[in-house]
């Protein structure tokens, strides 16, 4: 198995909450030193905002589909 990709926008959106779930875990531990807390810290915001921007494509299908069920253009 292949580790993930470096850049967090070409993960999916369960490798991006996983690996953010790591990193918290790991900032939550303490006894990192501060550079490397600094860096997980940088690659956990990373993480968090490809989680949402899946959310919120997600979202935006779900939300045309209704509109088409509801006999409305979607917007």
């Amino acid at each position: 198995m292949s580790s993930p990709p470096s850049d967090p926008r070409q993960l999916s959106y369960e490798q991006a909450r996983q690996e953010l779930v790591e990193v918290v875990q790991r900032l939550e531990s303490g006894g990192v030193p501060l550079e490397e807390s600094l860096a997980l810290w940088e690659r956990g915001e990373a993480l968090a905002a490809t989680a949402q921007r899946w959310l919120d494509g997600a979202k935006a299908k779900v939300e045309a589909a209704r509109a088409v069920d509801a006999g409305r253009p979607p917007a």
